[in-house]
């Protein structure tokens, strides 16, 4: 199961629509190891400026890269996390998150290249 949903949110969802901090919270408190690498790469890029700020350690254990995996491939949390953030997510490999100001920077467009997914490939991530 990718989220741990609260009985009253799953009512709300029932009703109707949930608005994006209610599912980011969700998001927050059932994925914590993405969260903090989210919200830390946030913080970094709003601190030290730059033209994006990307983690390059690999997760510490499988439960940490599942929950890596499960906020970058759902639409719904990806997007809910960017609103949230106002920043645009990228990712590579099995951990290789970064965050960006906007999309369509020539540093975004470069980063979600065939060319830099290659280069970015390594015998040791294969089965990662």
């Amino acid at each position: 199961m990718s989220l741990d949903v609260s009985p009253q949110l799953l009512e709300k969802a029932q009703q109707g629509e949930i608005d994006d901090q209610a599912f980011v919270e969700c998001i927050r408190t059932s994925l914590p190891y993405a969260w903090e690498l989210i919200s830390g790469l946030v913080a970094r890029l709003q601190v030290d400026g730059g033209e994006f700020a990307d983690n390059l350690t690999p997760p510490p254990d499988e439960q940490a890269r599942g929950q890596l995996l499960r906020v970058l491939a759902s639409d719904a949390m990806r997007g809910s996390l960017e609103r949230y953030f106002g920043m645009k997510l990228a990712f590579q490999n099995c951990h290789r998150v970064a965050v960006f100001p906007a999309e369509g920077t020539e540093a975004y467009d470069r980063f979600i290249t065939a060319r830099e997914q290659i280069l970015n490939q390594s015998p040791e991530l294969r089965d990662c």
